[in-house]
């Protein structure tokens, strides 16, 4: 059985087009990867904000599986917009990585405390809204790119430290940058980060479906991520919203620590619970959260974004 194996072209995306490669390949399978680029990939002067928050990283690859030229597509899970709609569905999330946020820097004595001044590059709103909110007298400036591109910048002096997934670091082997690795607790990272995603067209052969999804699911790291998806679905929260969710399980529980923060930081909604049912658990907490504070916090987030 062939596999066509769709992804973007940056040295991240490949490895985890590779990843999947080999669990398929162990599995019986050929493969085939073919690299696309993506509206993401090609516009790197905006935050991703500016450019909308759904499908700026997948829209060209599901052209691709609709027509059929791919069957699956391999995507980090945390930039998979939490609404498929009725033509594609996700046949796999891969082990997760250390979830962590981290920060790399080339500064040897890094030490990054509370009154830190230190310039910090993300493209992300979570990651901006999280460091304003507990260190924030440090400077924060847009950087967009892939590793390779953000670290040559911070290199030519954008910033001296750059705020990035450690899965991503990790995997590029650039583990001895890393400075300072967050709290994932409090600092929480985005929902679904450290897993990789499969997706697929629903017509894709049932076949094909079953072996991938056999080779590359991880039932556990499933169980967490659909938890997770189903609170950013609740919460209609996209690239450009700053939630986050991160969920564990442990003897079939699984619990779910979730929230929303304004854009300048000064407002956090975090809800904690536990549940069997992922959809379910990801249900409830969307709506507590949307209760208790994040509706204002959300419609004040997207006053701001369409007046920018």
């Amino acid at each position: 059985m062939n596999i066509t194996i769709g992804t973007r072209g940056s040295k991240l995306a490949l490895w985890q087009a590779y990843y999947i490669e080999e669990l398929l390949q162990k599995a019986g399978a050929t493969t085939e990867i073919k690299t696309i680029e993506t509206k993401g990939d090609k516009i790197l002067d905006r935050a991703l904000s500016k450019i909308g928050s759904k499908g700026v990283f997948t829209e060209e690859l599901e052209e691709q599986l609709t027509s059929g030229e791919i069957d699956i597509a391999v995507h980090s899970a945390k930039d998979l917009q939490s609404d498929l709609g009725d033509n594609f569905e996700i046949l796999a999330f891969t082990e997760r990585e250390k979830i962590n946020d981290v920060l790399v820097s080339r500064i040897q004595d890094f030490e990054l405390k509370e009154d830190s001044t230190f310039t910090i590059g993300t493209s992300s709103t979570r990651r901006v809204a999280l460091l304003s909110k507990f260190y924030p007298k440090l400077k924060i400036v847009d950087m967009r790119g892939n590793l390779q591109t953000r670290i040559k910048k911070m290199d030519d002096g954008a910033c001296d430290a750059l705020l990035l997934a450690f899965a991503g670091v990790h995997r590029m082997q650039n583990d001895n940058m890393i400075v300072h690795e967050f709290d994932a607790s409090t600092f929480t990272p985005a929902v679904g980060q450290g897993s990789v995603a499969i997706e697929c067209s629903v017509n894709l052969g049932t076949e094909k479906k079953a072996l991938i999804a056999k080779a590359c699911n991880e039932a556990q790291t499933a169980n967490c991520l659909i938890a997770e998806r189903a609170f950013l679905k609740k919460v209609n929260g996209g690239c450009s919203i700053p939630v986050f969710g991160n969920a564990t399980i442990e003897n079939d529980i699984i619990t779910l620590n979730a929230g929303i923060i304004s854009l300048d930081g000064s407002e956090l909604v975090r809800i904690k619970e536990s549940g069997k049912d992922a959809v379910l658990l990801g249900q409830k907490v969307g709506d507590a959260l949307l209760t208790q504070g994040g509706k204002e916090i959300l419609d004040e987030i997207r006053k701001t974004q369409s007046h920018g």
